[in-house]
This record gives structure tokens, sequence and C-alpha cells, in this order.
């Protein structure tokens, strides 16, 4: 009987760039599947399509591919934290610039949503790399965002409210990118094309400048206008 399954790709040479990329693409998958204890090298490298030797030759073992994979620009883009340290550069720019680098990587398709399993998985599975990324990526761009505001507020240093801000504004680039699934069922026009991504990345960022607003309202009304709960 002939196999319905699709025939492997044939074996390239492990010095080559392509097999990197197929090494990169095939484990994003097969990480996202299974997680990192349950994928051997074996599988990654016949996933692909290359030598077992590619995945030393690259990354020297498999802990280093799956950093790699997990770190991926394509998919999990690092945000500079100098992207918000020029003064001349208008706040709404600022903010748009890091919606938009939250979440072009949807316009990787498939591979993207590979890329927010894996995400799930290394939450419940944790093999180390989230907690490296916090420190090494998401604490230097928080900050750069919390000096950004402070900045248009006018404030000497942060409190609780501005890192409250900085983190709601990030969540709607973040919140697009894990609930992409109902987004292809509820409404997937919104999503549909890379022109439809740009357009969500750009009323996102209308919608943070309005958050920015409330909030800057919220400090110049007088205090017995305020009603902020206590914790």
């Amino acid at each position: 009987m002939k196999s319905k399954l699709p025939a492997l790709p044939k074996p390239i040479r492990s010095d080559g760039e392509v097999a990197r990329t197929r090494l990169l693409d095939a484990s994003m998958r097969l990480f996202a599947e299974r997680g990192f204890a349950k994928t051997s090298t074996r599988e990654l490298a016949t996933r692909a399509g290359v030598n077992i030797s590619a995945i030393s030759y690259y990354f020297g073992d498999k802990a280093g591919l799956y950093r790699a994979v997990f770190n991926d620009p394509r998919t999990n883009p690092e945000i500079d934290p100098a992207l918000f340290a020029n003064p001349d550069t208008p706040l709404r720019d600022a903010l748009h610039m890091l919606i938009k680098g939250l979440i072009d990587p949807l316009k990787a398709g498939d591979l993207m949503q590979c890329c927010a399993k894996m995400h799930f998985r290394e939450m419940l599975e944790p093999t180390g790399v989230w907690l490296e990324e916090i420190d090494r990526v998401i604490r230097p761009a928080h900050n750069g965002l919390v000096a950004l505001l402070c900045r248009h507020l006018e404030l000497a240093r942060a409190d609780d409210d501005v890192h409250r801000l900085a983190f709601a504004i990030s969540g709607l680039g973040v919140t697009l990118m894990v609930s992409s699934d109902p987004i292809h069922v509820l409404r997937p026009s919104l999503i549909a094309s890379p022109s439809a991504i740009d357009a969500y990345s750009h009323r996102m960022a209308d919608f943070a400048m309005a958050m920015f607003h409330a909030e800057r309202q919220r400090r110049t009304e007088p205090a017995r206008k305020r009603q902020t709960p206590k914790p």
C-alpha cells in the first residue's frame, strides 16, 4: 500500500545555511508538539532532512537548538530599549513601533502559532529559557517603556500606576499573540494578511495613546476627585 505521508526531504549538507533554517523550522514544530524532553535529536534531524551532525555544527547540542528556536527573531523579536530613548520621537510613534514589533511575527503564519504553543509548553514544562528571556529581553524593554512614559507624564520616577500602564500598553500586542486562534475563528479578517496586521498595529497605537491620556488626566485631576481603589 502506498504511503499517504509526504516524502521526507533529502538530506543536505550541514554546512549550508538552508540546513540551519530547515532545522529551526522543523524544530519549532516538533518542540511545540512534544516539548523539549520528549523530542530526540534524531527526530529533529529527520524532520528537517539534514544530517544529525548539523545540530552540533550550528547549535552545539539539543539545548542550544532549543534556545535558538525559542529566541528565533522571526517569531520572537527583541524590543530594543533604545526605541524609547530618543526624546524627539513622538510618543505615538514609539508606541506604534513597540506594538508593531510585537505583532509583526504573525506574518510568519503557522510558524508563529507553533512559537506560541512552544511558549505555553515552556511555561508548563520549564527549561529555564523563559526566565532568561524575562531578564535579558523583557526587563530592559519594560524599563525603557516606563522611562518613556515617565518622560511624557513629567514624572521624576515611576510609581505602580506607570508600571500598570506600561504592562497594559505592551499587553495590546502580547494579547494578540496568544489569542490568534479565537481571532481566526471569530474575526479572521483582522489578521488575514500583512496589511491587516499593519492596520491592527496602528489601531492598537491609538488605543495605547487613549490609555496614556486617561492616566495623564487622572493625575491632573484634583485629589478629591480621584477614586483610585486601595490595594
